[in-house]
């Protein structure tokens, strides 16, 4: 993987500079250096949720979204700053021009694929819909602002991107996956369940969007609206979190196991979320390697 234009499934390089260069303790340096810009970003996220702390309610409104974007602009500000200092480079996982583009598509395909889930859970049987009703989505847009900005950088830029370097692919993807799903333990209405479908379904799911373009636009749009389609649209629990302001208010059915509908964590900790979200992932990393591949093979001039 790099992080500057394209995704590779490359190891450390040669080139990394800072305290990330070749030598002495390079791997414990590493190390220091993730935990650093970890507790750096998830200061900055205590921050918003402090000065924003009705939309982590299921509730919010035009001030709380001003807060959200604010610590959200900051948080992408120290992480390209702290980069720039400690790496010595300019962080093209964060590159400006593809922003827009990427972000789209972000946005488009995490909506489809919770519509997707919807979709299933409702024709199965498994979950019913009320409404529709009118509903301001100022508090969802916010909310969806913040886990997609704030916990992409966390996830994918600090914990997959150093885990990566320091001990492969492989290690850094069910690691920083696992620890995504252990945090959301400490959710409302948190369940193991819960915590191994998030592990499962949206880890995988929001690197293999990174490693398809080394950059985390697309994965912030994903996430972004993957929560914002299932709390505002479709009126249901975003990882614990109950949605008080929605267009359809959602629900699991009455003798519906939670393992079949998520239960009150949300649908996110379905089954068939689980399956959908792992089938994506799966179709996106292939994806990536026959980029990689293909890349590898230019460099090379194969």
């Amino acid at each position: 993987m790099t992080t500057n234009e394209g995704s590779t499934f490359a190891g450390p390089t040669s080139g990394e500079r800072g305290v990330l260069q070749p030598g002495r303790w390079r791997r414990w340096r590493m190390m220091g250096w993730m935990f650093f810009l970890f507790f750096l970003l998830c200061a900055c996220q205590g921050l918003c949720v402090a000065f924003a702390r009705p939309v982590f309610a299921g509730g919010g409104d035009g001030r709380d979204l001003f807060w959200v974007l604010v610590f959200s602009a900051l948080g992408l500000g120290l992480y390209a700053g702290a980069v720039r200092l400690g790496e010595k480079r300019w962080p093209g996982e964060l590159a400006p021009r593809f922003a827009a583009r990427e972000l789209l598509l972000g946005l488009l395909m995490g909506a489809g694929m919770f519509g997707l889930v919807m979709a299933v859970l409702v024709g199965l049987g498994f979950y019913q819909l009320e409404g529709p009703r009118l509903a301001s989505p100022v508090g969802a847009v916010a909310q969806a602002i913040t886990s997609g900005v704030m916990e992409e950088l966390l996830f994918r830029a600090v914990l997959l991107r150093l885990l990566t370097r320091a001990f492969g692919l492989g290690w850094a993807l069910g690691l920083s996956a696992a620890l995504f799903g252990l945090l959301h333990m400490n959710n409302p209405n948190a369940t193991l369940m819960a915590a191994l479908a998030i592990a499962v379904e949206a880890g995988p799911l929001l690197a293999a969007f990174y490693l398809l373009t080394g950059r985390l636009w697309m994965s912030i749009g994903v996430h972004a609206a993957w929560n914002f389609t299932q709390a505002f649209v479709f009126g249901a629990s975003v990882s614990g979190v109950v949605t008080h302001r929605s267009l359809f208010v959602g629900s699991p059915r009455a003798g519906v196991s939670e393992a079949l509908s998520g239960g009150v964590f949300g649908p996110e900790a379905s089954l068939p979320a689980m399956v959908i979200g792992a089938g994506v992932a799966v179709v996106v990393f292939i994806a990536a390697h026959r980029k990689a591949t293909a890349r590898a093979l230019e460099l090379h001039g194969a």
